[in-house]
C-alpha cells in the first residue's frame, strides 16, 4: 500500500469488504497516535454497516485541540481490510468526514494487528499478515 502526504498527513487508500461487497476509501488518515481505528458511518454504509446501538457502545473520541465527538464501537463480523481479515476486532463509527475531511482513520489497533511496516522513505506500507 502506498503512504501519500496531504498537507503533511499520511493518507492511505483501502480496500474495505464486508460479505460479498467492496469499497475503496481513497482518504484514510493512517495515524499512529490514534488507538482505535475509525470509519465515517456515511461511507460504510454502502455495505451494509451501520451504527449498531443496541451492541454498540458509545465513545467519545477526541479530535485535534481537545474537541470530541461521539462514536460507536462494535465488532462486524466478516470485515477486511485491504487482505487483513478482521474477527473480534472492535471499529469505531461516527461522522468523520464533515469534522475532520477524511473517510476514516486507521489507528495503532490496526496496524498492530496487521503488523504494519512503513518505510517513510519509498512511503510504502507492507503487512507481515
Amino acid at each position: 500500500m502506498k503512504l501519500q502526504l496531504q498537507n503533511g498527513l499520511p493518507v492511505v487508500s483501502l480496500t474495505i469488504a464486508h460479505h460479498d461487497k467492496s469499497i475503496v476509501l481513497h482518504n484514510v488518515l493512517f495515524d499512529t497516535g490514534c488507538a482505535a481505528t475509525v470509519f465515517d458511518s456515511d461511507a460504510l454504509a454502502e455495505l451494509g454497516i451501520h451504527i449498531d446501538f443496541i451492541y454498540g457502545r458509545a465513545k467519545r473520541k477526541y479530535g485535534v485541540g481537545g474537541t470530541s465527538e461521539i462514536c460507536y464501537e462494535q465488532q462486524i463480523p466478516d470485515f477486511c481490510i485491504e487482505h487483513i481479515a478482521l474477527t473480534d476486532f472492535p471499529i469505531q463509527l461516527g461522522s468523520i468526514q464533515e469534522p475532520y475531511g477524511f473517510d476514516g482513520i486507521v489507528g495503532i489497533d490496526f496496524m498492530m494487528r496487521a503488523k504494519c511496516k512503513v518505510d517513510f522513505e519509498t512511503l510504502n506500507i507492507e503487512f507481515a499478515n
